[in-house]
């Protein structure tokens, strides 16, 4: 007698249809929310850490902007509301420095831009030598600030023994004469010294920009340009000029965020005097020598405000040097 067996064979499975019981399931895809937090993730310490040395003590300045704190009178602390924005406005000493600040930063920056416009040029041009004078023009911007405002107080600014007066009495003596002139320069030129010991410092940087503006032309419209018989000057004044108008205003603009906030070299050169104390400087004298904590807030959160507006104005002109470049 045999016996039969019956064999039961798997139906093949049907495509879109559900896995049989033992079936491997396919792995679960992440969602969008959980990749854009692994993303993240690792930034979440930088984060965290700028929030807390940046972002906190900005708020504490805001708070403390609106109380009365003078350490001088302690007993008299309280909430002012915006009396101390009104004193900051008010106060013509406070005026003074806005208007120095200005000018200042309006002196330091033109001229540091033509300056740096021509180093530009001049490096853009192939010869013999020309990555050593690169190097040696970018090293006034690599000087410590405060190395910086020294080397020009006593080495060049000295009426005794600087650079300046030892050149003039050199000239003087090649002529026969033994009364050169010796002028103190810090005292009869408070203000147009500080303002060339942040022009030698600032002209590097300006020139690092524009001379990366200069490598990005189009050399295919200038040598047209050349076969069409234009000048140099036409040549600049209407193909290099335009190219570089964005590059120029970049710099013009990081150059006013950091002069705005120079604090180096007019505490080093002048102490603040002679009519050369700026924003900066009048906030520190609030702050540690009146010790007016809540007039000195209100300044730094006024600098800070109009700091954040250029910085604004900066990143928009970065942008859109960026969407060129990819364009």
């Amino acid at each position: 007698m045999t016996s039969t067996h019956t064999h039961h064979r798997r139906a093949p499975r049907v495509p879109g249809s559900a896995p049989g019981p033992g079936a491997a399931r396919p792995p679960r895809r992440p969602s969008a929310r959980a990749v854009a937090w692994a993303r993240r993730a690792p930034l979440l310490p930088a984060l965290v850490f700028m929030v807390i040395v940046t972002q906190l003590p900005f708020v504490a300045t805001l708070v403390i902007s609106f109380m009365d704190w003078n350490a001088l009178a302690p007993g008299r602390r309280g909430f002012t509301g915006f009396g101390n924005y009104t004193h900051v406005f008010s106060d013509a000493d406070l005026r003074s420095s806005v208007l120095t600040t200005i000018t200042l930063t309006a002196t330091v920056v033109l001229i540091s831009l033509v300056l740096g416009l021509g180093l530009a040029l001049l490096l853009d041009r192939k010869f013999r030598g020309r990555a050593v004078v690169r190097t040696m023009l970018i090293a006034p911007f690599l000087v410590v600030p405060v190395a910086a405002a020294l080397l020009w107080k006593h080495a060049l600014f000295n009426p005794e023994y600087g650079l300046f007066n030892g050149v003039l009495t050199w000239i003087w003596e090649l002529f026969g004469s033994h009364n050169p002139p010796q002028p103190a320069w810090i005292t009869e030129h408070p203000l147009g010294a500080v303002s060339a010991a942040l022009i030698w410092q600032w002209t590097p940087f300006m020139m690092l920009i524009l001379l990366a503006g200069l490598q990005g032309r189009p050399l295919d419209a200038i040598e047209a340009a050349r076969v069409d018989g234009a000048g140099s000057r036409q040549i600049f004044r209407y193909l290099t000029l335009p190219h570089l108008r964005r590059y120029l205003e970049l710099a013009a603009v990081l150059g006013s965020i950091y002069v705005v906030q120079n604090f180096d070299a007019v505490f080093t050169i002048t102490s603040g005097g002679l009519g050369t104390a700026n924003l900066p400087y009048t906030i520190y004298e609030s702050f540690y020598q009146a010790h007016d904590y809540g007039q000195a807030s209100a300044a730094g959160v006024i600098v800070v405000i109009g700091t954040m507006a250029v910085a604004t104005v900066a990143l928009r002109l970065v942008s859109s040097l960026l969407k060129e470049e990819t364009t």
